[in-house]
């Protein structure tokens, strides 16, 4: 049986930008061991696998090494692929994975996503975080997913160049270092970093984002964000504080797809 898999820059309008994903669109479950073995062979930050049960889509999310439980990125260029192609024609998916149910909308260009926050708590890191990653912290926190260590301006976020063999025993999926942006048009950006799942840098980190929305709404007040992920691909989001969710609102553009003759 051929299956399609799309190749779809997300958090971008214009190719060779934002995050890379790649999506496969099945017609029937597959064992963990393919989907897994697919996402190494694939090599991108993540692969996404969608599969149709009734009214929802079945949606997981694999790194070249392990299945994680949410991405952002792979989520948008997933829903983005299904109204593309004319598999859906509703303005709404129910995407269900496993952090929960997410729904997605589509309006205009944009795609928005309904996440869960994800808060952090203050912590004390461990020696090596600090040293893999030369800066000195304003802040350190740590959620069920990550670190978060804010900096003080761009020129050090820019040019934080990690020691990826050390920063791969941290004890979460990742690292997220943040800063306060001083420009008009974005209110923070953020790199992130997970060589312990298999990804040096990610370009654009939507699950990092449910985490940075809740961190600047408690040090600037506000409940809209505009923010940049300051990768070398670069990507932007836009996030709004609804309750106990995160909105993240993003664009994605299909680069090519292939056929997998299997």
């Amino acid at each position: 049986m051929n299956i399609k898999i799309y190749h779809v820059d997300a958090f971008t309008d214009k190719a060779f930008s934002g995050n890379p994903a790649a999506v496969c669109i099945l017609e029937k479950g597959k064992i963990d061991k393919w989907m897994q073995e697919l996402a190494s062979d694939i090599n991108l930050s993540e692969t996404a696998f969608v599969l149709k049960e009734g009214d929802h889509y079945n949606l997981r999310w694999f790194t070249p090494k392990v299945e994680v439980d949410l991405c952002g990125h792979a989520t948008l260029a997933s829903a983005h692929i299904l109204w593309e192609v004319g598999v859906v024609e509703e303005h709404a998916i129910l995407f269900s994975t496993n952090s929960g149910d997410l729904r997605i909308h589509k309006k205009g260009s944009w795609i928005e996503m309904d996440f869960p926050s994800e808060p952090e708590m203050e912590t004390d890191p461990p020696k090596y975080l600090l040293e893999s990653l030369g800066v000195e912290p304003l802040y350190i926190g740590k959620n069920r997913f990550d670190y978060l260590i804010e900096v003080k301006g761009e020129s050090i976020l820019e040019n934080i160049d990690p020691d990826f063999n050390i920063l791969s025993k941290v004890d979460t999926k990742g690292v997220i270092v943040t800063y306060r942006s001083d420009s008009k048009k974005y209110d923070f950006c953020s790199r992130f970093f997970a060589p312990s799942v298999g990804i040096n840098e990610d370009p654009v980190t939507g699950s990092a984002h449910c985490c940075l929305a809740l961190y600047w709404n408690k040090k600037m007040g506000k409940d809209e964000f505009s923010a940049r992920q300051a990768s070398s691909r670069g990507g932007e989001i836009r996030i709004n504080l609804r309750n106990d969710k995160v909105i993240l609102a993003g664009q994605a553009i299909t680069v090519f797809e292939a056929v997998l003759k299997l």
